[in-house]
């Protein structure tokens, strides 16, 4: 049975079966191959300029000061590594499926199921945040015309005030407290993915334009109101306190993933993707870092430490009439966020359902509008429901962590990737730089900067209670002694060697609490994997056929 659990698709099946433009599991016909370079850029701005730019950002800045820009760049640089191992893969691998189908092909069939489980936690959980943020923003348009929700239709139960559980109606003596606009925005997202690509291309390329259109506005009217005093410190709470936002600022930047999950409805993917992944990785991170020394500068970072930072710093300065075409522009980017994520979750699904991980209805394509059409009706279900009741702090976390596990296999699968012959086929190759000595430098050089740090992280002194939440730590440096061993014996590529590390560390510093749930899904996960997939997997039938 072990080796059975590391059964991994033919790399040869798989470009075959790209190539001849076919779709294991369904005889409905493939996907539309309508979207471009543009088109990708488009989309993966999308989905990283939403709910980041426009609400977490602000919890960032009040943890790390204008320090937090600094944040946006090293998030940005982790992100960089790992999409140039996405798009090594994406140039190589072509088809659905993202982080998934790359496993699939590296690590084997158990690998490729555990990480699939948890790109459904990161892109459900994911929308379920970005849905919750849009509500607050439309109920704030709301008000700013007079037509404000009652507030048990547009809060939820862990956040409902003594006032708002006295207005709220009850059946059977309990009261009704929903976020009605959370399910509807779900819901009108939903639709339009199920209807087509090309509809959902066309209304994501014109969000994009006007959020880049505003946020540019805002930038550039925002710099003049800049008190440069507010700069100083430029790091109140230290880099500790830089990196308490690590979760809410590495959650403004997974949209990029989800372009991986498009490569069937790309004219040219391996030669798109990696274009459009990069792209839109860069524009992203410059307009995060401007948009951070803005609000840092425009207001104390003290008082950041609220839903809608953007709208409240014009407040802040009696420029009211900003903060509503804010909240509009707010609305329209987390529209875009949804959609580009309600896209993305189907996908996968798709994907593992025409391995037989999952039955096959997800992998039904809809006949006319050639969509994965139960796939993203389930979608819709698991992510509006849920919106309807959560708050936005209980899965910000959760879905930083199952993305940067996401992004480890990624790069570690890349160095497990088979060499290939040059060739003079046009697509993207990831740089070979030898890691033999670079890596060890920056360890050790890491190691003797930090010292201090690392040292209180790994010290017993402080008792169980403060030690078991650096576990994380400890696990990551076993894993970089190893990397570093690995680095120089076996000469590994750099880049995705510096992509695990980078990403592994931000991992150990989102909260042991969200550690625990994470694993509680995996496992969670992994049962379903036994008690199903191991059994219907393609990959076992075949083995079983005589």
């Amino acid at each position: 049975m072990s080796n059975s659990l590391f059964r991994k698709k033919s790399l040869a099946t798989i470009l075959k079966d790209a190539k001849a433009g076919l779709l294991e599991g369904h005889e409905t016909g493939g996907l539309h191959k309508v979207l471009t370079v543009r088109d990708l850029t488009a989309m993966g701005i999308a989905a990283v300029i939403g709910a980041g730019i426009f609400s977490t950002i602000g919890e960032a800045s009040f943890h790390g000061g204008p320090g937090v820009s600094l944040l946006f760049i090293i998030t940005a640089v982790t992100c960089g590594f790992s999409a140039l191992c996405y798009a090594e893969f994406a140039s190589r691998v072509p088809v659905s499926g993202s982080a998934y189908t790359y496993s699939y092909v590296t690590f084997g069939e158990l690998a490729a199921w555990v990480i699939g489980w948890a790109l459904i936690l990161e892109y459900a959980i994911g929308n379920i945040a970005v849905a919750i943020s849009w509500s607050g923003y439309f109920n704030n348009l709301l008000a700013g015309i007079g037509l404000p929700l009652p507030v048990w239709l547009s809060s939820n139960y862990d956040s409902a005030t003594p006032e708002i559980l006295a207005a709220a109606p009850r059946i059977a003596g309990i009261p009704v407290i929903l976020n009605l606009p959370a399910f509807l925005i779900v819901f009108l997202v939903t639709w339009l993915a199920y209807v087509g690509i090309q509809e959902s291309k066309r209304s994501a390329n014109l969000m994009v334009a006007l959020k880049i259109l505003v946020i540019i506005f805002v930038i550039v009217l925002g710099f003049f109101y800049v008190n440069t005093d507010n700069w100083t410190p430029f790091m109140p709470n230290g880099f500790s306190g830089v990196l308490k936002g690590v979760s809410a600022v590495f959650f403004a930047y997974i949209g990029f993933d989800a372009i991986s999950t498009t490569a069937e409805e790309c004219a040219n993917p391996q030669r798109d993707l990696p274009k459009g992944m990069i792209y839109s990785l860069v524009i992203c991170t410059v307009l995060y870092i401007l948009i951070a020394f803005v609000l840092t500068g425009m207001v104390p970072y003290s008082t950041l430490n609220v839903n809608d930072p953007l709208a409240f710093v014009f407040d802040m300065v009696n420029l009211k009439w900003v903060s509503y075409i804010i909240s509009l522009s707010a609305v329209v980017a987390t529209t875009s966020v949804l959609l580009v994520f309600q896209i993305g979750q189907p996908r996968i699904w798709m994907s593992m359902s025409r391995d037989g991980l999952l039955p096959k209805r997800f992998s039904k394509i809809h006949p006319r509008f050639k969509t994965p059409s139960f796939a993203t009706i389930i979608t819709g279900i698991i992510v509006g429901i849920p919106a309807l009741f959560l708050n936005l702090t209980v899965v910000t976390d959760l879905t930083s962590i199952g993305t940067l596990f996401a992004f480890i296999l990624v790069c570690g699968g890349v160095l497990l990737l088979p060499k290939e012959e040059r060739t003079t086929e046009k697509r993207f190759r990831l740089p070979y730089i030898n890691a033999q000595w670079i890596v060890p430098v920056l360890i050790v050089g890491m190691a003797f900067f930090f010292r201090e740090e690392i040292g209180q992280k790994l010290s017993f002194a402080a008792g169980w209670e403060v030690w078991k939440h650096n576990i994380p730590f400890f696990i990551f440096v076993v894993v970089a002694i190893l990397i570093t061993f690995f680095s120089i014996t076996k000469k590994l590529s750099l880049i995705p060697v510096l992509g695990l590390l980078s990403c592994f560390y931000l991992m150990t510093e989102i909260g042991l609490k969200n550690w625990i749930v994470f694993t509680i899904w995996l496992a969670a996960g992994l049962s379903i994997y036994f008690l199903y997939s191991y059994r219907n997997s393609k990959l076992a039938t075949k083995t079983t056929q005589p």
